[in-house]
């Protein structure tokens, strides 16, 4: 079962990353509402992937660096966007976006692990999963698109300039 929601939660952070990424509006109740979930799921990805060990039983992996990176650079994304050094956050994220998607296609990869080894055995079981990936990334941004305003008094700081 932790596989399972490992692969679930990475699987809608791709999308929702990419969603994230290439959206031409930044900053809108969408952008901060999908990105907290985008957040969540990052971190569930990245903590429970100490639990999984397939790659070398019994050991950590080089996955589990890319864990420990992203844990720093989605908590500096965070901390970035907070203080509105807008730049800052843009690469932290994206950085750790593509860290996902490296993984992911590293992990993937590997003939032995569980996603090649359902899309040959169980294809029907594999578009399923697909089709619960794409469901649920669609459910997060309509959820952002209907949840209101934030109050007035939780606005974050204005970005600081970087000139003199």
């Amino acid at each position: 079962m932790l596989v399972a929601t490992h692969a679930f939660a990475a699987s809608v952070a791709v999308g929702l990353g990419a969603v994230q990424l290439f959206r031409p509006t930044k900053g809108d109740r969408v952008h901060r509402v999908a990105g907290r979930v985008w957040v969540l799921l990052m971190l569930h990805v990245a903590v429970t992937s100490f639990w999984i060990r397939d790659l070398r039983p019994g050991q950590l992996s080089w996955l589990h660096v890319l864990s420990v990176v992203t844990l720093v650079t989605v908590t500096l994304g965070l901390t970035s966007a907070w203080r509105g050094r807008i730049e800052a956050h843009r690469r932290q994220m994206r950085g750790s976006w593509l860290g996902l998607v490296g993984a992911g296609i590293g992990a993937s990869a590997v003939p032995d692990r569980l996603l090649p080894q359902l899309v040959v055995t169980r294809p029907l079981g594999a578009l399923a999963a697909l089709l619960a990936v794409v469901v649920g990334t669609v459910l997060v941004l309509l959820l952002a698109r209907v949840l209101p305003e934030p109050r007035p008094g939780r606005r974050r700081p204005a970005p600081r300039s970087s000139g003199a």
